[in-house]
């Protein structure tokens, strides 16, 4: 454990943020009545240590490899984690996840090319939109999960329409921006 104790706040953040995703999907499963707040919970604690953890590394100068790193990618293992359980549960349809994870294989393998190239890739704007976006769709749908609050049946639809769209277009504006790194 001396490693974590080592690593700087935002490191720990993220590190918090990736094993919270068994936590996550165990209470998910498993959980009863009242008790299925508790994916929420812990989603929403997990979510906010990402807005958390950026704010205090760019604030105390706390920017790290690892955390340049692990943090998109703890985002993409929670956010996945919580699609692909919600197809198996019955709460969302496979296409929908299929396109989320399609675009982030995509962007990723784009940004393994050019770094083998030299390149180096900022996120863009819509990257952040969408993944705030799917965020709010995951938490909807556990609101919805937990049977207290049924109504929001009603925002799944449009919801997943927008994140659909904003994750094809996050991905092909990635793409279109940095298209001389295939060429």
């Amino acid at each position: 454990m001396n490693w974590f104790k080592n690593m700087n706040l935002p490191n720990k953040l993220t590190v918090i943020r990736i094993l919270a995703i068994p936590l996550f999907l165990i209470f998910l499963y498993i959980s009863k009545g009242v008790f299925r707040f508790l994916p929420l919970l812990v989603f929403a604690a997990a979510a906010v240590t990402d807005a958390i953890d950026g704010y205090i590394a760019r604030r105390d100068n706390l920017i790290t490899d690892f955390g340049k790193f692990m943090d998109p990618l703890a985002d993409k293992l929670l956010t996945c984690a919580a699609f692909i359980a919600f197809v198996e549960i019955g709460y969302l349809s496979s296409w929908v996840v299929i396109i989320i994870i399609s675009r982030e294989f995509l962007v990723s393998g784009f940004r393994t090319l050019a770094a083998s190239k030299g390149v180096k890739i900022a996120a863009n704007p819509w990257g952040k939109i969408k993944t705030v976006f799917q965020m709010i769709l995951i938490v909807v749908i556990l609101l919805n999960y937990t049977g207290y609050f049924e109504f929001t049946n009603l925002w799944i639809g449009p919801l997943v329409a927008v994140v659909v769209l904003l994750t094809v277009t996050s991905g092909a504006t990635y793409i279109y921006e940095n298209i001389e790194v295939i060429i």
